[in-house]
């Protein structure tokens, strides 16, 4: 065997131990989590304000893409809409991290983003004839609602 064979060979077996013991660690993980003795239970505390800055982030992204196809044929009339949309994408993004790990700075940020959302949504109300706007308003009013909760 020569020495370019040894090495991939050495390599080969080095991956399936590896491969091996994350299968082993992977599988006690699992019957760790999964056993009845497991006395830790960490819930979604703020599930539906996570799913509610989601939509409005995502709902949010179709909206700008909207409001960019406006501009680029010189229609300026939805800039604000632009302006305020990008703002709720980004506070949106941010509560929606936030509040899948239960952070506690979820109730702070959810303060500022129910201001933005409701921004957002008047500004969205100006333009209920496009569907996107439309979308965009009401995932902006289940998000802000959902923060009044918090």
């Amino acid at each position: 065997m020569n020495r370019r064979d040894l090495i991939s060979t050495a390599g080969a077996a080095s991956a399936a131990l590896l491969a091996g013991a994350m299968t082993a660690r992977a599988e006690d993980e699992h019957a760790h989590h999964a056993g009845a003795d497991h006395a830790h239970h960490h819930p979604a505390k703020y599930k539906a304000l996570t799913d509610a800055a989601a939509k409005c982030a995502l709902d949010g992204e179709n909206n700008m893409r909207h409001c960019l196809e406006m501009v680029a044929m010189n229609d300026t009339s939805m800039a604000q809409c632009l302006k305020l949309t990008h703002d709720t994408i980004a506070a949106c993004r941010a509560l929606e991290s936030l509040s899948a790990v239960n952070s506690p700075f979820t109730p702070a940020i959810a303060k500022v983003v129910e201001q933005i959302c409701s921004a957002c949504k008047k500004e969205c109300d100006k333009f209920l004839q496009y569907e996107e706007c439309k979308a965009m308003a009401e995932a902006c009013k289940t998000c802000a609602e959902e923060c009044r909760k918090v």
